[in-house]
């Protein structure tokens, strides 16, 4: 089992810029794929970004690529999303989850196994 707890959202104004956070505990950090899905009301989750085991992989939504950056800290168990140039459309609940290493698909919410419970991000226009 991994737990997973976010932390860093809120409510901020278009153009400004928050840090979310995830700190796992449980099994080897270093052995999962981190992930960020939201999902605003009334729709579906979708994918937000990704960061391999290592570190050397990550992958963005079109929508946030260039504005959010997805990093990790093994030696913290902590996985970070800085996003900037915030916008209204960005409102949502953030969740991290982690995925097995083994697996490939970084954007695909079925492969990843444990989820944390989210944290609420309002961008005011």
């Amino acid at each position: 089992q991994v737990q997973l707890v976010e932390s860093g959202g809120g409510l901020v104004q278009a153009g400004d810029s928050l840090r979310l956070s995830c700190v796992a505990s449980g099994r080897t950090f270093s052995n999962y794929h981190l992930g960020w899905f939201r999902q605003a009301p009334g729709k579906e989750r979708e994918f937000v970004a990704a960061i391999s085991w290592s570190g050397a992989l990550t992958v963005y939504a079109d929508s946030v690529k260039g504005r959010f950056t997805i990093s990790r800290d093994n030696a913290k168990n902590t996985v970070y999303l800085q996003m900037n140039s915030l916008k209204p459309e960005d409102t949502a609940v953030y969740y991290c989850a982690a995925s097995p290493r083994y697996r490939v698909g970084l954007s695909i919410a079925g492969e990843y196994d444990y989820w944390g419970q989210g944290t609420q991000v309002t961008v005011s226009s």
